[in-house]
């Protein structure tokens, strides 16, 4: 048996010098307090809104443990220090929130430059981008419901079609997959369909395009069955990004506001039951499914370690990787690398004012998760420890 273990602290922290463990403990230690995150978004907020300089708080703290850098230049430096454990990289430009014309084009020029960067560095083995910076949240929430839209609205689904198809022809022409990101449920329907019109187009030969899966909602395992369907009965690979999910709270007071059943798991315990079940789903059809495991959770990458092995699947099967965001779980990370296994990290970059809600995302989800802070506390601790004595 393949055994990986995420107790080793050494390797876990190998990339990390003494004074970067002593910030992360501090940081960490920071956000296990809810009220110490509440009060930090809301003086952050405010600075932004009275344009009061944040950088220079920011960029030496949180940013650095959680991104990669301000560009893709900065983020290539990173990608490169932890390849040399084995470790790949994917660059996320994580500005958020933006819908006038000029951001979008932004978006897109800079999303483009990613899939190029990708196809030049080793390091880097997909590229990534949030649909929702292509198009205004509100027409795709409308498109999404089945509601009749207007000629203009018409028009700029049609741009944001045209803008994915880019990207992903882009992606397919430099042979270098991309990552496409889940969305809150009010947009998803609409991205699905033109995800799965991608992946007709450029996953002939192989998957290039991904869409992701959030298996927080208990209609993703069902989703997953008909896709695989589909891709068999149209000739086309399917490749699917596994994650649990980013919008619990808010999608379950929006369902209750709304009137709708609310589109998550009642519990933790059935999402981690469909997540399980999925990658097995994968594994038992990987001659058409390409599995990307976005998690953080031991038990999921333990068990798909377990299915490639009873599998006869190669540790280094490119059809199979790991993922966790740069600056968490790197005891997963680190440990199954050394293994042999495919990891990458996701590396979020972009001017520190824009990357702001991604980083104050990132700390209330922290306080959140249940064990999340208290194991990365532990195993810093840990790992200071056995420094300190060796």
């Amino acid at each position: 048996m393949n055994q990986v273990d995420f107790n080793n602290t050494k390797l876990a922290f190998q990339s990390k010098t003494n004074k970067d463990l002593k910030k992360a403990y501090f940081l960490f230690k920071s956000i296990s307090h809810p009220f110490v995150v509440k009060t930090g978004k809301m003086l952050l907020l405010f600075a932004l809104a009275i344009r009061f300089p944040v950088k220079w708080i920011i960029k030496p703290t949180i940013f650095r443990i959680f991104c990669g850098g301000e560009s893709i230049e900065e983020s290539n430096k990173v990608a490169q220090k932890i390849a040399r454990y084995n470790v790949k990289s994917i660059l996320d430009y994580s500005v958020e929130g933006k819908e006038n014309p000029e951001d979008i084009e932004n978006a897109l020029n800079e999303t483009l430059r990613t899939i190029e960067n990708a196809a030049a560095n080793e390091n880097i083995p997909f590229a990534v981008f949030k649909p929702t910076a292509f198009a205004k949240s509100a027409v795709l929430e409308k498109v999404s419901a089945g509601k009749q839209l207007t000629p203009e609205e018409s028009k700029e689904m049609d741009a944001f079609r045209n803008r994915i198809d880019k990207l992903s022809k882009k992606a397919y022409e430099l042979d270098t997959p991309v990552l496409i990101d889940a969305e809150d449920y009010c947009y998803q329907n609409f991205i699905d369909e033109v995800v799965r019109e991608m992946m007709l187009k450029y996953n002939k030969s192989k998957a290039i395009v991904f869409n992701t899966l959030q298996m927080y909602r208990w209609d993703r395992l069902d989703f997953l069955k008909k896709e695989l369907k589909l891709a068999q009965r149209d000739n086309y690979y399917l490749g699917i990004k596994f994650v649990r999910g980013a919008y619990m709270e808010k999608e379950r007071a929006r369902a209750k506001k709304m009137g709708y059943p609310s589109p998550i798991h009642p519990d933790k315990k059935s999402t981690d039951i469909d997540y399980n079940k999925a990658l097995e789903f994968s594994i038992q059809n990987i001659e058409k499914i390409t599995i990307f495991n976005g998690t953080h959770n031991e038990e999921s990458s333990e068990y798909l370690v377990e299915l490639m092995e009873n599998n006869g699947i190669e540790k280094n099967d490119k059809r199979v990787f790991f993922s966790q965001l740069y600056g968490m779980s790197d005891h997963i990370s680190f440990n199954l690398a050394e293994k042999g296994y495919n990891v990458a990290k996701y590396l979020p970059y972009g001017p520190v004012k824009n990357v702001l809600p991604y980083l104050i995302r990132r700390a209330e989800e922290n306080t959140s998760v249940a064990g999340q802070t208290s194991r990365e506390l532990l195993l810093i601790k840990q790992e200071i420890k056995r420094r300190k004595k060796s």
